[in-house]
């Protein structure tokens, strides 16, 4: 009879693709079950958001809650939505007791968010970073012009019943320089308005691109270098340690003397008392200001509010119909595509991927997963204490690994720990329990393809099936993506061809007439009548007794059952 290791390999592939069950692989299930999840909105959202969001969701709407009344609602859901004025604090996650899975921010800021904590606790923190770019820009010039003719000032005086021209002589933008402090999204949409009204263009972000500025006719240039050029200074950074009080006592001694400044980004980026003598000394002389470091401001202890030289809103660079219903929406679809166990570009705290990017990786998702679960189901008694992968790719050093890393481990530590593992705190998790991660990147042949192959080595010779022990002491799998499907190629020192899928009985036997004639499994052996393994694919595991009868048939030398099968709940 014709073994399926004499056919071709079109055949074997065709052969295991039709006695394996076919799986769909989540990149991260977080909910499982048949019923819907249930969200909780915390804050006012937009209708077109809400509308898309009962369609597969429960929906609990939730508004101005105090802190103790979220964490007693946020038990019972499985994912959380809110904007900025909602703080998810550490004691959030703890009274969550795992359930939630989702925060979901609509807006950029995730600062009242406990990243940390989310990491932890398995939660993704997801945001929707790009539908309010323009109404932030579009708010951030509008200050720009309103201050630099005293719009607001003159409007009270004339509402007052005065009509004073004289006090009120603004300030030519054309031929002025601004500076802007984080040229992301925001800023370079100020930069391209900023143009438009004749004003020259400098940035200071330490992250950006001389590519991307120049593209733009804007010059990037040092925190001072910047404090020194600019007429008009806008704020456009994310509220991070290295960001927070910026804008302090130091900075302003060395700004332009009269300059003004706007700050559409993060109230705590500026400290306001250095802001407040600055004003009083001249050195800034006039302040624009959208956010502030305690929202809502103390009315009557905050001098910035009252002064006339200081033009406040109340966070409203969002704050446009469009913006809204496009935050709403952008941030449902992130949330409702965690939900449904796909990975979000717009996640915060797991790997940064953006969705071309995803598309391409597909196929190696669920090829990387599926070797760290092969390998660890290899593991005898005794553990490993570092875990080795390895790229073959025609991108050599180029390849973004760290979507097929987080897979990795996340396919190792479901079989070792008790804990909730998913992309989010699979390095966490892998950190915390002491395992050393090593990734080497193989420049392989030519083409366009993410990877020829790929590698995942355990730091063990502790295996409960010795043949899958390689020349280094160490268990060995390997795989690779054939036709968009992900294959096992190698266990140890044997070359073998399995999808991934399915439940696999491996034995190790003499190589001899009359041990295989089975045409569902592949065969490897090192040399003729040297030693062999069989890879059989099963629907149902063997008993005890079957697999001490399969080792005592003569020729075989030992038997295992692993699980190359990646679960349809995979978290």
């Amino acid at each position: 009879m014709q073994t399926l290791a004499n056919r071709p390999c079109a055949t074997r592939r065709a052969a295991a693709a039709r006695f394996g069950r076919q799986q769909c692989v989540k990149v991260l299930a977080v909910a499982s079950g048949n019923s819907k999840p249930t969200v909780l909105v915390a804050e006012k959202l937009g209708s077109a958001g809400i509308d898309m969001l009962k369609q597969t969701c429960n929906v609990e709407t939730a508004y101005n809650m105090k802190p103790e009344e979220l964490c007693a609602k946020v038990s019972l859901v499985d994912a959380l939505i809110v904007r900025s004025g909602t703080k998810v604090t550490r004691a959030v996650f703890e009274a969550s007791k795992g359930r939630l899975k989702v925060v979901g921010r609509a807006g950029v800021g995730v600062d009242n968010v406990d990243l940390a904590a989310a990491t932890e606790y398995g939660c993704l923190v997801v945001n929707a970073p790009t539908a309010n770019t323009v109404a932030a820009a579009e708010h951030g010039i509008a200050l720009l012009c309103a201050m630099a003719r005293n719009v607001p000032q003159a409007d009270a005086s004339i509402k007052a019943g005065k009509w004073d021209r004289n006090t009120y002589v603004g300030t030519s933008m054309v031929g002025k320089t601004i500076a802007i402090y984080g040229f992301g999204k925001v800023g370079s949409e100020v930069a391209r308005r900023a143009k438009g009204l004749g004003m020259s263009v400098v940035a200071y972000d330490p992250y950006a691109s001389q590519e991307k500025a120049a593209a733009q006719g804007v010059q990037l240039v040092t925190f001072d270098e910047a404090l020194a050029a600019g007429d008009f200074h806008s704020l456009h950074m994310p509220l991070t340690p290295g960001t927070k009080n910026l804008f302090g006592d130091s900075a302003f001694a060395k700004i332009k003397k009269g300059s003004r400044i706007i700050n559409v980004a993060r109230g705590g980026v500026i400290d306001e008392a250095a802001l407040l003598r600055a004003l009083d000394a001249k050195n800034v002389s006039q302040a624009a200001l959208d956010v502030f470091m305690e929202e809502p401001p103390k009315f009557e202890g905050n001098p910035l509010i009252g002064r006339p030289d200081v033009i406040c809103t109340p966070h409203l660079g969002a704050s446009t119909t469009e913006a809204q219903e496009g935050v709403a929406i952008e941030v449902v679809e992130a949330v409702v595509d965690a939900l449904a166990g796909k990975l979000s570009s717009n996640a915060v705290n797991a790997p940064m991927v953006p969705p071309e990017i995803l598309k391409e990786l597909q196929p190696y998702i669920v090829l990387a997963e599926g070797l760290g679960k092969a390998a660890v189901g290899l593991v005898k008694d005794s553990g490993f204490t570092d875990i080795a992968i390895t790229y073959s790719s025609p991108r050599g050093d180029d390849l973004d690994t760290r979507l097929l890393r987080a897979m990795v481990i996340k396919g190792v530590l479901e079989e070792i720990t008790t804990a909730k593992v998913n992309l989010v705190n699979a390095d966490l998790l892998s950190k915390n329990r002491g395992l050393k991660l090593t990734e080497v990147n193989v420049r392989s042949g030519e083409g366009s393809e993410v990877l020829s192959s790929m590698s995942v080595a355990l730091g063990t010779a502790d295996s409960k099936f010795s043949a899958a022990v390689d020349k280094t002491k160490r268990i060995y799998v390997e795989g690779k993506v054939m036709n968009g499907q992900p294959f096992l190629t190698k266990i140890g020192n044997f070359d073998v061809e399995l999808l991934v899928s399915g439940s696999v009985l491996l034995t190790r036997q003499r190589d001899q007439p009359g041990i295989v004639n089975i045409s569902f499994m592949t065969v490897s052996r090192t040399a003729k009548d040297g030693e062999a393994i069989m890879a059989i694919g099963i629907d149902t595991e063997p008993s005890p007794a079957t697999m001490e009868a399969i080792t005592s048939v003569p020729g075989v030398v030992e038997c295992t059952i692993f699980k190359e099968v990646l679960p349809s709940n995979s978290n």
